[in-house]
């Protein structure tokens, strides 16, 4: 492409979402059954813009991360003049795509076995990258970006405006926190080849970054406090800036004794998370994604 066809698309691109903000900053403050027929065509265009990755509730910048208040602001409006409708089978909303040598195994009333009806989805209005892998029940939010090559593993939850990374692995009942209110807060970040472990959590806008493995049951929230036994460091939140897990980082869960005569009477620990290692080639064998799965 030329480069004035570039700048011709690129301009496009931002008088589009310079007229949608505008549309929703208008809509989000008038009440729901007034804002609702203006509201509707905004809405689709708006969750049609976000599947296709054109923005996004946060983006890296290069001082960081920074969070696109009018993309939660568009969510919140959708939310907000909804109306709750029977979907039931509504446009066959269910879809499975998986390979032809891994067929479901087939069962009839005389197996006698009781399948509780139950699945995966997405909702509109979240990207997911090709190549995502997404095992059932799983549940992505509107206003999630999931990225190239990652893994949704089984009950696993991303939820709305969390940003996930390429070739991120979300072990099984791992649960990204979504942060959609308030507008200006940032969503929880999980960058590039990280590994969230089997029943780990991430909210309130923890930011995981680049090739971090979360061990399995590993909690981290803003009020969280991470200990780093190779550096010799902690990590919180501050008033600046969110829980940041450095790059490369192996996280387990540990414990620290509490405070207090009580305490040490009875010998009470309070969980903590901690840095034991950072990445080597033993800990790329165990995490790595296989391959043969895509």
């Amino acid at each position: 492409m030329s480069q004035e066809g570039y700048t011709a698309i690129e301009s496009y691109k931002t008088t589009f979402h310079m007229n949608l903000q505008h549309e929703i900053e208008r809509l989000l403050p008038v009440p729901a059954d007034a804002a609702r027929n203006d509201a509707l065509p905004v809405i689709d265009e708006f969750r049609a813009g976000l599947g296709r990755g054109e923005f996004r509730a946060a983006e890296k910048t290069s001082s960081g991360w920074k969070t696109n208040i009018w993309v939660k602001r568009g969510i919140l409006l959708a939310f907000k003049v909804g109306a709750v409708v029977d979907r039931t089978g509504c446009c066959q909303e269910f879809h499975f795509f998986d390979k032809d040598t891994l067929p479901t195994k087939p069962l009839s009333t005389d197996s006698g076995v009781r399948v509780v009806p139950g699945g995966s989805s997405i909702r509109d209005g979240a990207y997911v990258a090709k190549n995502v892998i997404c095992m059932p029940p799983m549940f992505i939010n509107i206003g999630a970006y999931v990225d190239e090559g990652s893994m949704v593993d089984s009950h696993a939850l991303v939820g709305s405006c969390a940003q996930i990374g390429k070739r991120v692995h979300l072990s099984a009942a791992a649960q990204i926190g979504g942060v959609l209110e308030p507008p200006g807060a940032l969503p929880v970040i999980v960058e590039d080849e990280a590994f969230v472990g089997g029943n780990c959590g991430v909210y309130e806008g923890v930011i995981v970054q680049s090739r971090v493995v979360l061990a399995p049951g590993v909690i981290l929230t803003g009020g969280t406090t991470v200990y780093d036994l190779v550096r010799g460091e902690t990590y919180r939140k501050t008033a600046e800036a969110p829980l940041t897990i450095p790059a490369g980082a192996v996280v387990v869960p540990g414990s620290r004794p509490a405070s207090g005569e009580f305490a040490a009477k009875h010998h009470v620990s309070i969980y903590a998370p901690v840095i034991v290692k950072y990445r080597d080639e033993k800990t790329d064998a165990s995490t790595m994604l296989e391959q043969a799965l895509r």
